[in-house]
């Protein structure tokens, strides 16, 4: 017990140095925008900066880039709630109540919710993977196939969380999901599938291209269709409006924090990453809920539940990137290719070879 305050206080040491925090504030600051510019995500963002770290003290390198990828979870959301259009993958559920809730003019509390959101899971996160990151991570590699299948399939069973009234249109799109899914090189057996010869197939269909054309390119041709019947909203953005109201909180507080668990505990499986969490959290919350009908047409739990998962899974992927070596999605991959440049060996061994004790 001992150790931990002591490393934690060592930590705390070297994170508040003044040079730290200031690359730490770029680095969410670029994270941020690039979160909202649709089409790079963070695992781009990352990769585009590993070279601007290699003048950069190891430390100081893992912080910022930390900062580009907590800040691109963040601001994925802010386009998905304003104009309808993720910025990044993990940002699709929030759209559906997030634009819902601007069109009502209430666009303040649901930018500010999921800022919130972003904020309490970010730092749950942080706090379970100081605390719980070693027996975690061994209960995370202790998956094998069954159990994977079991949480694919789980996964694609609550898509029909999301069809509402029609659950038959939500088994169609996930059956069209998984066809896209397979265009590609398969993983195991190098077999390129659905390609048709096309060399731009191999690398399959990408998840921020499709979710543009399918959100993006529909609403611009909605709005080009009837303009003039488009009513966005009449409420002005100020400082105070971006605050929820206290019903707000009453009505997001339990679906806040079981996006937030839901999301760093399917964050440390490798290969499950944020998107596939946000949707989870999404489709549990509407189960659970005592209106589900409401979801969907602007309710701020389908803010809050969507935001706290992405942004707790992004600390959930941190947990098997530093104890195993194993990352959890894209941009964890990446980081952990930054790791070993900067010198750092992510495994059972750093935590002994550079001195940090869970």
């Amino acid at each position: 017990m001992y150790n931990i305050f002591d490393n934690m206080i060592l930590g705390f040491q070297v994170a508040t140095s003044w040079e730290n925090l200031l690359f730490c504030f770029i680095g969410v600051l670029i994270g941020t925008l690039i979160g909202v510019l649709p089409g790079i995500g963070p695992t781009t963002g990352i990769a585009i900066l590993i070279p601007v770290t290699f003048g950069m003290s190891a430390t100081t390198a893992i912080i910022t880039m930390a900062g580009v990828y907590y800040g691109a979870m963040y601001g994925g959301s802010t386009t998905s709630i304003l104009i309808n259009l993720p910025g990044e993958s993990a940002s699709v559920v929030t759209m559906l109540d997030g634009y819902q809730m601007a069109r009502k003019g209430r666009a303040g509390p649901a930018l500010g919710m999921a800022a919130l959101a972003s904020f309490i899971a970010g730092t749950f996160s942080i706090i379970m993977l100081t605390l719980i990151a070693p027996p975690l991570a061994n209960f995370a590699v202790s998956f094998g196939p069954p159990e994977y299948f079991a949480l694919t399939f789980m996964g694609l069973t609550l898509v029909s969380a999301l069809g509402g009234d029609d659950p038959m249109k939500a088994y169609i799109s996930a059956v069209l999901g998984l066809l896209v899914a397979c265009i590609g090189i398969d993983a195991i057996s190098g077999v390129a599938r659905f390609t048709y010869d096309n060399m731009n197939l191999l690398d399959g269909v990408g998840f921020i291209g499709m979710a543009i054309g399918l959100f993006a390119v529909s609403e611009i041709l909605v709005n080009m269709e009837a303009p003039m019947q488009q009513v966005f909203s009449d409420a002005k953005l100020g400082f105070m409006s971006l605050f929820p109201t206290l019903q707000d909180w009453k009505d997001s507080f339990g679906a806040l924090w079981r996006g937030s668990v839901l999301g760093f505990f399917i964050g440390t499986l490798p290969g499950s990453g944020a998107t596939l969490c946000s949707f989870i959290a999404y489709a549990v919350e509407k189960k659970v809920s005592k209106h589900p009908e409401k979801f969907g047409t602007g309710v701020i739990e389908g803010v809050a539940a969507p935001e706290g998962a992405n942004n707790a899974a992004a600390g959930g992927g941190m947990v098997p990137l530093l104890t195993l070596g194993i990352p959890s999605g894209g941009a964890t991959a990446v980081m952990l290719g930054a790791l070993m440049i900067h010198g750092l060996r992510p495994g059972p061994m750093l935590l002994s070879t550079t001195g940090m004790c869970f």
